[in-house]
């Protein structure tokens, strides 16, 4: 599944194969359990978004709300997506450095974190990355970075 028309969290899961299912549903948790307030959680894009809702930020470049974080089960792998990772220089290097701390194996694009299995995930590490960075931290990054 590369992108779903899932319109709910619980059909976008009732998609997936049990395996994919048991292990997207641990990193959702892990993501819960961590996101910082103000953050709310939606199906954007096909897959599951951690966003700042439009009446927190309503001037977006796209009309859309700022992803904060995401959450896919693709065809080849399972990604998290992990913008507020990918957009400050100093909290990536924090995140590979630690990443790489773990032991696992890092397979990284810009912003997503792709594995295969649970097991590849350091889930700490997952919800140390979404507590740490608050709304409003999020938003002063964005704009920054489309001024």
């Amino acid at each position: 599944m590369v992108s779903s028309a899932a319109e709910t969290v619980d059909q976008y899961l009732g998609e997936l194969p049990d395996d994919r299912r048991q292990a997207i549903a641990e990193v959702r948790q892990t993501i819960l359990d961590n996101l910082p307030e103000g953050y709310v959680e939606a199906m954007s894009w096909g897959m599951i978004s951690y966003e700042v809702p439009l009446e927190t930020h309503p001037d977006t470049y796209n009309g859309k709300p700022l992803m904060y974080a995401a959450l896919a089960s693709q065809k080849n792998h399972m990604a998290v997506y992990l913008t507020g990772v990918y957009g400050d220089e100093e909290t990536k290097e924090w995140f590979v450095e630690r990443y790489r701390a773990s032991g696992k194996k890092l397979d990284m694009g810009k912003s997503c974190v792709r594995f295969k299995s649970l097991e590849q995930l350091p889930l700490d590490l997952i919800g140390e990355s979404i507590a740490r960075v608050p709304l409003d931290e999020f938003i002063d990054l964005v704009e920054a970075a489309h001024s």
